[in-house]
């Protein structure tokens, strides 16, 4: 999954996505635990497109935010 491709997608498709996507790497490390994956490497494709929706998902709330503080003048607290 590309970044542009990612970019297209609204805020609810992003957060559905990260939702399947870690369920399946779960469901991929559960079974790696037991036997031999046909592709391991799946996993890993996982894990980064995961980080890649992460990034653009954390990207708009900053973006969000800062159209907020710009007309509030306040900062929004730090997030933890």
């Amino acid at each position: 999954m590309r970044a542009e491709e990612i970019r297209e997608m609204s805020d609810a498709d992003i957060r559905t996505r990260i939702g399947e996507m870690e369920e399946e790497r779960f469901r991929l490390k559960f079974r790696s635990a037991t036997e031999t994956l046909e592709d391991p490497l799946r996993l890993r494709t996982i894990r980064r497109d995961i980080a890649r929706l992460k990034t653009i998902q954390r990207e708009r709330e900053l973006a969000a935010s800062e159209t907020t503080t710009r007309r509030t003048g306040k900062r929004p607290r730090a997030r933890r």
